[in-house]
């Protein structure tokens, strides 16, 4: 991307994961444009509650397809999530947790704050 993008804190956006490679561009950061129409916006922890329910709503991110270069997801990895599936699951009560420095802040359109803080979450060391 051209210009550094920014996240909800208002720094410059830090990657989300680079194993996987996550981002709608698999840059490794949540980075969005006008061609990123699902919004992959928050950098979120995946746990085997939101796996399971990605799953039941139609969107299976636990089962590996090579044939796209995507591994399947386990519980401990991050991942850029599209920001309605966050808001469905925090509806849901299943929201996984947030990494802020790593979450886009044109989430805010689709999500509050006060939610993306009681789901925020700091990891120690460097992005994996």
């Amino acid at each position: 991307m051209a210009n550094p993008q920014r996240n909800v804190l208002g720094q410059i956006l830090v990657p989300c994961s680079t194993n996987p490679m996550t981002g709608f561009f698999r840059t490794g950061c949540c980075e969005t444009n006008e061609e990123d129409t699902g919004r992959h916006l928050i950098c979120a922890l995946m746990t085997e509650d939101f796996l399971a329910f990605s799953k039941a709503a139609g969107n299976d991110l636990s089962t590996p397809h090579p044939e796209f270069g995507f591994p399947g997801l386990k519980p401990g990895d991050q991942w850029c999530l599209c920001a309605l599936r966050w808001k469905e699951a925090l509806e849901a009560g299943c929201a996984p947790q947030v990494v802020l420095e790593s979450t886009h802040h044109s989430v805010l359109q689709f999500v509050t704050m006060p939610d993306l803080h009681a789901h925020a979450i700091v990891l120690p060391g460097p992005v994996h």
